[in-house]
């Protein structure tokens, strides 16, 4: 019964946004009543933290999942920018872009979002450097991995507003080209 109110509250989250998910919504969603859905989760924060964690664990999982399917040779780099890419324009990165924006003003689930947001962010890093094959103790490869996801959870912004699945894969195959000249010196 948690899983699926937080997979509903989830759902909610992409399809209507943090203000649009409502605890009735979620009990509605999940097929459960709304005194089971108060048993496990008293208020909105709750819950909403609650699939933060949720979400905070199915990233992790995803992106290392899609890691693993990596081909190697001559066209990895390419690969690992379009594996970001497709994870940083996911509905789960929208629900998590969801839960960013409502913290912003809410001191309760930053409290939450922050520390997980921090945990995931240094997983990616650290997945994408050995995807990557880079290494880190060379001056400016760390700037570079970080500059990258900063790029692909850019595009995964602009694709939250409009279809930009083009786009974005013309810019990531351009930046793997960059990264292969670098991460070659």
């Amino acid at each position: 019964m948690r899983a699926r109110l937080l997979e509903a509250t989830v759902e909610l989250l992409v399809e209507r946004g943090f203000a649009g998910t409502s605890t009735t919504l979620v009990s509605e969603r999940a097929g459960v009543s709304r005194g089971a859905q108060l048993h496990h989760f008293p208020t909105k924060n709750d819950l909403v933290v609650a699939a933060v964690e949720h979400l905070t664990e199915r990233r992790g999982a995803e992106l290392a999942e899609a890691v693993e399917q990596l081909p190697g040779g001559s066209k990895r780099t390419s690969a690992v920018l379009r594996m970001l890419g497709d994870h940083f324009s996911s509905p789960v990165f929208a629900a998590a872009l969801e839960l960013w924006v409502a913290a912003r003003t809410d001191d309760a689930l930053l409290a939450a979002v922050s520390p997980l947001e921090q945990r995931v962010g240094r997983e990616t890093h650290r997945l994408t450097v050995a995807a990557l094959g880079a290494d880190e103790s060379e001056p400016g490869v760390r700037e570079l991995v970080q500059a990258t996801l900063d790029l692909v959870r850019g595009l995964g912004l602009a694709q939250t507003i409009t279809d930009d699945t083009v786009r974005r894969r013309r810019i990531l195959d351009a930046w793997a080209d960059v990264l292969d000249k670098e991460l070659a010196r």
